[in-house]
């Protein structure tokens, strides 16, 4: 069964060069973290409407997301701001 509240995401660069650090940890904490350069902003768009894509010259990063979800989340954290009371 499909859980629509997962988000799946990609990261991809085209040299080990631009990975800054990745750090998975074995201990109490269950936390991994990775981090890295996709360079300067080539193209941000929604492809195939149902994933943010980032595009950078040294690499890019996908996440399953569509417009509609950010603009009602957006809406959500501050309805001052777009219409609500």
């Amino acid at each position: 069964m499909e859980n629509k509240k997962l988000r799946v995401f990609s990261v991809e660069l085209k040299s080990k060069q631009n990975l800054k650090s990745i750090t998975v940890t074995n201990g109490a904490s269950d936390c991994v973290f990775l981090e890295g350069n996709i360079g300067e902003l080539v193209q941000a768009r929604f492809a195939e409407g149902i994933i943010l894509e980032v595009v950078g010259k040294n690499g890019v990063l996908r996440v399953d997301l569509c417009e509609e979800e950010i603009s009602k989340t957006a809406v959500q954290e501050n309805p001052i701001t777009h219409g609500g009371d």
